[in-house]
């Protein structure tokens, strides 16, 4: 899969000291999902079993131990994940997961 908007996962390990920890999950969900081929959201959920699929094509992945939210649109005839939304649950609470 194509990655797009991969600054939003640095900016947000570097936007705080505290959340320096997300960086290797994040890295390792980053390369995992370059090699990726979902052509559905079923074959993303196999990949990644904890992931919550919701409707407009996002998906939700647990990073870090479920301590934070990644938030992804899945363009899937096309190869493209947009990354969408980084951050803590307290974050992904105030969020309207399917606008942003």
């Amino acid at each position: 899969m194509r990655i797009t908007a991969r600054s939003r996962l640095r900016e947000f390990w570097e936007s705080k000291a505290e959340f320096a920890d997300a960086k290797g999950p994040l890295e390792a969900w980053l390369a995992e999902a370059r090699k990726a081929t979902w052509k559905t959201p079923a074959a993303a959920k196999a990949q990644f079993r904890s992931a919550s699929i919701l409707k407009s094509s996002r998906i939700v992945f647990n990073i870090a131990g479920n301590k934070y939210r990644l938030v992804v649109h899945v363009r899937y005839d096309l190869g493209i994940v947009f990354v969408r939304f980084a951050g803590t649950h307290a974050e992904y609470d105030r969020i309207d997961v399917e606008t942003v």
